[in-house]
């Protein structure tokens, strides 16, 4: 629908509504409406002209306005909103209108809105309003702002924002239009007096800005007609204006003069006058809008406002001002700040500042005053802001922090963070820990307002502010300011120098030097805007260092801590690109202070590692206050703080120059936290995850930092990556130009010249020679960046060490380079630190090992053309010379000195090795180096020789003092090995030296070849003997010089005879080899003749001279060391000499025995002295010494097989003689491996004990001699020689001292292996030999459970005090146990026919053996470790049940051939097997599964068919006394109760059922006795664990007594007869039990296994079927007697007793027994236990049928032609008494 028609419709409205009260408005508008409808565009068109139509259109809409009816004055202000939307009102119309809407302003809210709505219409729709009409237009719209209706006011205060704006929007359009049609200008009276002509619009905005400000300072507006307008509302007003049109502000001076005159200074009166929120608060935006945009413009201004902010900043809340009649309130300062907020963020605005006010001299010095400010506010109350535990590092107390300055020159202490914070709390503990602790600190979550107070134009009063709010504005100011300073340098810088173009050939600046802004154009405007922020960081740099340091040490979140850290990388960047040393210095240092809190250097040193938890509850444990739990270390914070330093120093690394040095200080104590003490102090912990004593107050939760992701200065600052951040430090180097390296290597050495001599000066190092470890003699100096003097100084030094690195990273600067860049101040330094006697030996080490290195791979890299290359040589060479040959008077000879000099000649010897070739200069230095190392031999030859004894015996520990010069001779003979492979290289190469140089290295061959003291000696004697060797056998063809040469050999094969027994092991070795090697060569051409003497005057002789040695100390305490030790000592030397002689010896001896030796006349004494030379080393020399003796006498053994007929008596006599020794060490090893000639002592056997090899070895010749004898005689020794070997391999197999034992669980050890074997090998044919053999096996079996123990291990310091067990190794015999069981079997079934192995008790010795497991079961060790053996329990089992089972039938054989004892003892251990193995305790099964636990059962329950099947029959012989048959019957009893003995519910009262305690031969009293209904519990009781097989058990018992079969009758019955009172008590005690129970119990019910019970016995009494007469037998005194027939009936009895005899004698006897309890449980009147049975059983049962039948107490799943029913206990006892009284006749 058009607007036309809206009118149409707005003007038919009106003349409805007005139609009965006012007629003249109904005609007016009906008259108006034909006008519309007669012509709608013509009257359109005309409306907009002053016409006839127009006023008749017009009229009904003024005068509907003018009447007093609110809908009336409505339709028409529609109508007329209509007319002027259609632009239908003449201009003419326009005051009409207004005064019209002016009248009928007094009507209600809906006209009052509408008159707004028509207002915004008329003056949007009529730009040419102007002046006097606009002022009365606005002046509406004022007044109805001023409403107290709200909507009302609001909407007025919005229609004036509106129209306001759209004033000088007009003037934007006017001042547009201006060059093409310029408007007509009127005159206009300026603020400060001047006129000026302005346009209409503009003259608009400026009258209409001019009352705003007017009004707002409470004076007279001059165009508006207004009389009062709030302050508030006007300042909005202004705000609006300039935030929107401040351009427009700048172009145009009348308005720029309003801000001057008016708007200014009534901002500065608000300001200073009393302080109300909502209009201060407007007032600080203005003040924002006119330092933003207008500070250029008026820079006077902008000056005052801002030191008018600088000081509401400074001035807190809580003091007076003498200025002010009131204080000024906490929200004026937050309002200040959030400007300066905004102002600080502006980085182009605060250059501006700084070069507008502090670049002018004079000036006042704003931006200065505002970094003053800020410094102060954020310093205010260090008590809110807290401590941040972090950054003082963590594992460090904080108690005991002082207020101590630490030198700053910026009035705060940097470093002294906590110390201050203590001060601010009054300097107390608690106050410290209250800070340090509690839940204080900065976080933008915590401290932040959701809306920042000067945007709460809302609020008539201030919103509650944070009390940390202030601070964190001041945090962001100063944050904004370096980040500012930082993207307006950075990109710059990059641009200029790193980007810049380079010329052809020049290289890429990877380290750029600092900006030199003069060499930059000063024309530039970026260059000027540098210098600008250069002059503010040199100015500003001390405050903003000063707030920065103190804020990063508060309790920051970690959002803000970035941002400080980011600012003062931003500071710290800039100041090094804008070359600006000293602040850069102060940046970095407070950093390294930051990142490396000197606490925690300091006290890593006394940390020590706490040997206990801490348990106190102290109030200062729980404070943290003591002494820290954790090791002193780095915090995150630190490390973020480090990750910065070193990434800064990276970023500036082409400029710091000198600055380098306290860089690297910090990096060097980084580097002694997080690598070299962290790692020593805490073994159990990482520091590349340090740990954080406390969060920061707004620390996220755990769930909120997996949802956001880190800062990168947050991520990557574990230790191993801020170490490899470090490492990317120093890398960076080779990226540096020469003089920046230069300056980086200097810096280097610097540190590490300072470093060393705090390690030196004052402090007096004394060497010692163990360890080559320095002693601090004052180790506890100071440096001020708070490292330590270690106690313990053998970490290196940093500097040294990164020394290194750097110069390996840039060795081709060494090369190439001129020495003085980087050459000269490496090598010096280092050569320096070495020749520093005084410093620790650590780091004169490591300079070594540094320079070495460098020396090393120099000449490598060095190309071979060229002067250089002379040049280079001769440099690293004269290097080499100051190290290996020092001034003799300025070096004293230490052992840290030949460890340098030993360095030295390493060094040259892999420079020859690699670079030898190569070498043009330099030969004679080297062997001048080389020849400096010799000296005079201090003894002969034939003084070492003859001294061998002497030097021997020595046990002072301290050798005697070499004449060498040499601190001892290790270092002498070190030095001259190391020299000899570099003269060896050098005669490698021996082609390039000159006739001088080969003079020179024969001079020097000459000096070696004399060395005595050194294994040096041997080797160049060996060389020089192949070499001579060779020259022989190449000029042996010229006769004249043979002799010579002959004599020559002699001599050489003189000195290896004399040198085997030298005192120096390598030296006896090498001779032993060689004579025997050549004994070997040349050994098939000698004759007898000198066979025999290289026996009687070589070989013997030796072993003479070395055995000697070897038993010198064999007994003296002294020598008896522990395995680490012995390896080392002189002892084991000697012992491995005779080692390797033996062996020699053997294969010499082996190899030609059947051929020579055994030729030998004297081959009998020399074969007793042979064997007696083993015999006695075995015996009399330490026992490393027994297996190569052993093992050299079996060898030889062997080769005795291969002798011939003719030598067969020598064969016997030889095997002979080595059994006797064999038997005579056997009793060494019987007694414990201790020789008759040895002391008794327990430390002396347990080191001269037997090891394992030495037994096996021992085993092997006993078998290797039993090899020869079978073969020799055919016939197997005597029983008698084969008790001896059972003795002695019994011996071996149990020998308990050794230390060297194999694992034998899941395998036999060697030994075992070995014995078996042996016993393997014995032919059983002999009489007595299978029982012997049976014997012995049974008894190994039983090892595991009689004989294991753990094996003895000497600790090393105390070596008579063993280790504990827990720690040992344990001799198991597990593996042997279940090789043996078997074994035993088979051995039986071999020579189960024999009748000796039941006659001489073998049998019984292996059921015996049997029995031990079978009774342990489940408390048997482990059958394998990492196998799946079945248990040794079950393994004994089976094999008893394999051998019982015959065995009772071979003895049923024998007959009376086996004796009475013999039969009972069989029998007893057959008993006793079955009592462990019924009896057993199987509470372990409890934990297994239901499925093992059915598996157990069903094993066990071959025991009780093997009883039932197997020894039953046979039980009831004769030979088998009384007392066994019941002793199993009481195995039965007991193994057929349900619940534990201890709580057994059948017997409360009774006592205990153990059959133990019971004594054979007694017997129970089993007279009819009442049942005392008195007794009784309703205790549970505690079940068994295997229920099912205790009711086998009782199945069993009741089969045994029953009358089932007819074989063995006479056997059954005796069995029945002495087993049936067991039985009747078993079943008596749980009838008995619940009867008694019963009664107490009530209606309350039984457990189901006491009515399982009951109901089992009462139908097994039912259906049990006795022998006729049993039951009289078993209570007469000889129950055996009369088990198969009794005496007749004495007719002469009472009747009662008659009944009684005539009852006793049938089958059903026992429920006469039963009658009175059976009479109890027929009369209970309560429900008996029940249940469910089939009435026909199967016909035939298996055993394993039978048993368990009532366990299940329901039906179970019924088959064609059963029948259910279920059977109560009382029917039971009905139907048992109704057989009974069948049986009597009654019924």
């Amino acid at each position: 629908m058009s607007s036309l028609a809206f009118l149409v419709t707005e003007l038919q409205s009106l003349a409805s509504e007005s139609r009965r009260k006012h007629p003249e408005i109904r005609e007016a508008a009906e008259k108006s409406l034909a006008i519309l409808r007669s012509s709608p565009e013509q009257a359109t068109a005309s409306l907009a002209s002053d016409s006839t139509q127009s006023d008749d259109l017009l009229r009904p809409v003024f005068m509907g306005c003018a009447t007093k009816n609110a809908k009336v004055v409505a339709i028409s202000l529609g109508s007329l909103q209509r007319l002027i939307a259609l632009k239908a009102v003449p201009q003419s119309a326009v005051a009409l209108i207004v005064s019209t809407m002016n009248d009928a302003m007094s009507q209600g809210v809906d006209i009052q809105l509408r008159i707004l709505q028509t207002l915004v219409s008329l003056i949007t729709n009529f730009p040419s309003i102007h002046g006097e009409l606009l002022g009365e237009a606005l002046l509406l719209c004022f007044k109805l702002q001023d409403s107290r209706i709200a909507v009302v006011s609001s909407t007025a205060a919005a229609t004036l924002r509106q129209l306001v704006m759209f004033i000088f929007e007009k003037m934007v359009n006017e001042d547009r239009k201006e060059s093409n049609d310029t408007p007509e200008l009127s005159a206009t009276t300026l603020p400060d007096g001047s006129a000026k002509a302005l346009g209409p619009c503009a003259k608009d905005a400026f009258s209409v800005f001019e009352d705003l400000c007017l009004l707002a300072n409470s004076e007279n507006p001059n165009f508006l007609k207004l009389d009062y307008l709030h302050k508030t509302f006007a300042l909005e007003l202004i705000e609006s204006v300039l935030t929107n049109y401040h351009e427009l502000f700048r172009k145009h001076t009348e308005l720029l003069m309003l801000l001057q005159h008016h708007l200014c200074p009534l901002i500065l009166k608000s300001l200073s006058d009393r302080h109300v929120f909502p209009l201060t608060l407007r007032c600080t935006r203005v003040v924002f809008l006119i330092l933003k945009q207008f500070s250029f413009e008026l820079e006077t201004e902008a000056e005052v406002f801002l030191m008018l902010l600088i000081r509401m900043i400074s001035e807190e809340s809580d003091t007076s001002n003498p200025d002010h009649f009131t204080s000024r309130p906490i929200w004026t300062r937050v309002l200040a700040m959030e400007i300066m907020r905004g102002v600080c963020s502006d980085a182009e605005l605060v250059r501006n500042i700084w070069d507008r006010y502090d670049a002018q001299q004079p000036g006042s010095k704003v931006f200065s005053s505002l970094i003053v400010a800020l410094k102060r506010l954020v310093t205010e109350k260090p008590a809110l802001l807290g401590a941040s535990a972090q950054m003082m590092g963590v594992g460090i107390s904080h108690a005991g922090d002082s207020a101590t300055p630490s030198g700053s020159n910026y009035g705060l202490d940097v470093g002294g963070v906590a110390g201050m914070v203590a001060t601010a709390a009054s300097a107390t503990v608690s106050g410290v820990v209250g800070i340090i602790g509690s839940g204080v600190g900065l976080s933008v979550q915590n401290s932040a307002m959701k809306l920042q107070c000067i945007d709460q134009l809302d609020k008539a009063d201030s919103p509650p502010i944070p009390e940390a709010y202030i601070y964190l504005l001041a945090v962001q100011c100063i944050v904004s300011l370096c980040e500012g300073f930082a993207s307006f340098t950075g990109p710059l810088y990059t641009s200029i120098m790193i980007q810049r173009p380079r010329a052809a050939g020049e290289p890429v600046i990877r380290a750029p030097a600092a900006l030199d802004l003069s060499t930059l154009s000063q024309d530039d405007p970026a260059t000027q805007h540098l210098i600008i922020v250069r002059s503010m960081v040199e100015n500003g740099w001390p405050a903003l260092l000063a707030a920065l340091s103190f804020i990063i040490s508060t309790n920051l979140s970690d959002e803000l801590f970035i941002d400080v850290l980011s600012s003062y990388q931003a500071l710290t960047n800039v100041a090094g690109m804008l070359a600006l040393s000293t602040p850069r210095d102060a940046l970095f240092n407070s950093l390294s202070k930051f990142a490396i809190p000197s606490r925690v250097v300091s006290s890593l040193e006394s940390y020590v590692e706490p040997p206990t938890p801490r348990t106190s509850n102290s109030f200062t444990d729980n404070l943290g206050l003591t002494a820290p739990i954790q090791a002193p270390g780095l915090s995150e914070r630190n490390l973020a703080c480090l990750k910065v330093l070193v990434s800064s120093a990276l970023f500036l690394a082409g400029s710091l120059g000198e600055s380098w040095y306290g860089i690297l200080e910090a990096l060097q104590n980084a580097d002694y936290v997080l690598n070299v003490k962290a790692s020593q102090a805490s073994t159990n912990r990482r520091m590349s995850t340090p740990m954080t004593p406390s969060r920061s107050v707004s620390a996220m939760s755990s769930a909120e930092q997996g949802k956001v992701a880190r800062h990168p200065l947050l991520m990557d600052i574990d230790s191993e990556s801020v170490l490899a951040a470090v490492q990317r430090l120093f890398d960076a180097s080779k990226n540096l130009e020469d003089s920046a390296f230069q300056d980086f290597v200097t810096a280097l050495c610097k540190l590490s010249s300072e470093m060393v001599e705090m390690q030196s000066d004052g402090s007096t190092l004394m060497e010692s020679d163990d360890f080559l470890s320095p002693v601090p003699i004052s180790p506890h100096r100071r440096r001020v960046s708070g490292i330590h003097l270690p106690r313990t100084l053998r970490q290196g030094d940093f500097g040294v060490e990164r020394l290194g690195s750097v110069a390996m990273l840039n060795f081709h600067r060494l090369i190439y380079r001129a020495p003085e860049v980087a050459w000269n101040a490496t090598t010096n330094h280092l050569l320096w630190v070495m020749g520093l006697s005084s410093a620790p030996q650590s780091i004169r080490v490591q300079a070594a090992r540094v320079l070495d290195e460098i020396l090393t791979v120099v000449p490598r890299n060095l190309s071979s053309t060229g002067e250089l290359q002379a040049k280079v040589q001769r440099r690293v060479l004269d290097v080499l010379f100051k190290q290996i040959v020092p001034a003799p008077s300025d070096v004293p000879a230490t052992s840290t000195n030949i460890e340098l000099r030993r360095m030295g000649l390493e060094t040259l010897h892999q420079i020859l090795q690699a670079s030898g070739h190569t070498f043009v200069v330099g030969w004679g230095s080297i062997f001048e180096m080389l020849g400096s190392i010799c000296k005079p031999a201090a003894l002969s030859r034939s003084q070492s020789v003859d001294s061998i004894s002497t030097l021997s015996l020595q046990e002072t520990p301290r050798q005697k003092p070499p004449p060498l010069g040499y601190v001892n001779d290790r270092s002498y003979t070190a030095l001259v090995k190391i020299a000899f492979q570099s003269l060896k290289l050098v005669c490698d190469s021996v082609s390039v030296l000159s006739p001088e140089d080969l003079r020179l290295c024969i001079k020097t061959l000459g000096q070696f070849g004399r060395q005595a003291d050194t294994n040096i000696a041997l080797t160049a004697a060996e060389s020089l003997l192949w070499s001579v060797s060779d020259s022989i056998q190449a000029k042996r063809k010229d006769a004249e010089m043979e002799p010579e040469y002959s004599a020559l050999w002699m001599c050489l094969l003189l000195e290896v005879l004399g040198l085997c027994t030298d005192a120096r092991h390598e030296v006896r070795v090498g001779a032993i080899q060689t004579l025997f090697r050549a004994m070997q060569l040349y050994g098939a051409t000698l004759t007898l003749d000198t066979w025999n003497d290289c026996i009687w005057k070589i070989t013997f002789p030796l072993l003479d001279a070395i055995s000697i040695e070897t038993r010198r100390s064999a007994f003296d305490p002294g020598a008896l060391l522990n395995s680490g030790l012995a390896a080392q000592s002189p002892e084991h030397a000697w012992d491995e000499s005779k080692s390797l002689a033996l062996q020699s010896i053997g294969s010499i001896i082996s190899d030609f025995l059947v051929i020579k030796i055994m030729r030998l006349d004297s081959f009998s004494k020399a074969w007793s002295v042979f064997v007696t030379h083993v015999q006695n080393t075995v015996s009399l020399d330490r026992r490393n010494l027994s297996p190569p003796a052993l093992l050299c006498l079996g060898k030889v053994v062997k080769a005795l097989s291969g002798a011939d007929d003719s030598l067969q008596v020598k064969v016997s006599e030889a095997w002979e003689c080595v059994w006797k020794a064999c038997s005579d060490m056997g009793n060494m090893v019987l007694q414990g491996g201790r020789s008759q000639l040895s002391p008794s002592t327990n430390t002396t056997q347990l080191h001269r004990a037997f090891t394992q090899e030495s037994l096996v070895a021992l085993v092997d010749v006993i078998q290797s001699t039993r090899s020869i004898s079978l073969t020799q005689t055919k016939k197997e020794w005597s029983l008698q020689h084969l008790n001896r070997l059972m003795e002695i391999l019994k011996g071996v197999l149990t020998y308990p001292n050794s230390t060297d034992y194999r694992p034998d669980v899941d395998g036999l050890s060697p030994v075992q292996v070995v014995v078996l074997d042996a016993i393997a090998d014995i032919n059983l044919t002999g009489s007595g030999v299978p029982s012997l053999i049976l014997r012995d096996l049974s008894e190994f079996s039983t090892l595991p459970f009689l004989a294991a123990f753990h094996v003895p291990i000497l600790s090393s310091a105390s070596p008579a005090t063993p280790i504990a067990a827990s720690s040992q190794k344990q001799v198991t015999y597990i593996a042997l146990s279940k090789k043996v069981m078997p074994l035993i079997v088979e051995l039986y079934m071999r020579f189960k026919d024999e009748l000796e192995i039941y006659e001489d008790g073998t049998l019984e010795t292996i059921f015996s053996a049997y029995s031990i497991p079978i009774k342990l079961k489940y408390e048997c060790p482990a059958p394998s470790k990492f196998g799946k053996d079945p248990p040794l329990w079950k393994t004994a089992t089976t094999s008893f049940l394999r051998i019982v089972t015959d065995s009772v039938r071979r003895m049923a054989a024998f007959g009376d051939r086996i004796s009475d004892t013999r039969v009972e003892g069989i029998w007893r251990q057959i008993i006793e097997v079955f009592r462990g193995g019924i009896l057993a305790d199987c509470t372990a099964t409890e934990g297994f599964s239901l499925e093992d636990q059915e598996a157990e059962e069903n094993f066990d329950l071959s025991l009780i068919s093997s009883l039932e099947i197997d020894l039953v029959p046979h039980l009831g012989d004769a030979r088998v006394p009384d007392h066994l048959i019941a002793q199993l019957a009481k195995i039965l009893h007991k193994g057929s109760q349900l619940y534990k003995s201890s709580m057994d519910p059948s017997r409360p009262d009774s006592p205990s059922t153990d059959t133990a305690n019971v004594s054979d031969d007694s017997r129970e009293s089993h007279d009819f006795e009442k049942v005392d209904l008195d007794i009784g519990t309703t205790a549970p009781g505690v079940l068994v664990p295997r229920e099912r097989f205790s009711f086998w058990c009782f199945d069993l018992l009741f089969l045994i007594c029953s009358n089932v079969t007819s074989d063995q009758e006479f056997s059954r019955k005796r069995v029945a007869a002495l087993c049936l009172p067991t039985l009747l008590d078993r079943c008596k005690t749980t009838m008995v039990s619940y009867v008694a129970d019963e009664a107490l119990r009530g209606n309350m019910p039984f457990p189901r296994t006491r009515e399982d019970e009951l109901l089992y016995v009462l139908r097994k009494v039912l259906d049990l079927q006795l022998w006729s007469g049993t039951l009289w037998a078993a209570l007469s005194e000889s129950p055996s007697k009369f088990s198969d027939s009794q005496p007749a009936v004495d007719v002469s009895l009472s009747p009662s007793a008659l009944i009684a005899d005539v009852v006793k004698r049938s089958p059903v006897a026992h429920i006469f027994y039963f009658y009175s309890v059976l009479c109890e449980i027929a009369s209970i009147p309560r429900k008996t236990p029940s249940a469910w049975v089939v009435s026909s059983p199967p016909p035939l049962e298996t055993n394993q049928e039978r048993r368990g039948k009532f366990l299940q107490p329901h039906i179970s799943a019924l088959e064609e032609g059963d029948n259910a029913m279920e059977v109560d206990a009382r029917t039971l006892a009905r139907k048992a008494l109704q057989v009974l009284g069948k049986e009597m006749g009654a019924i």
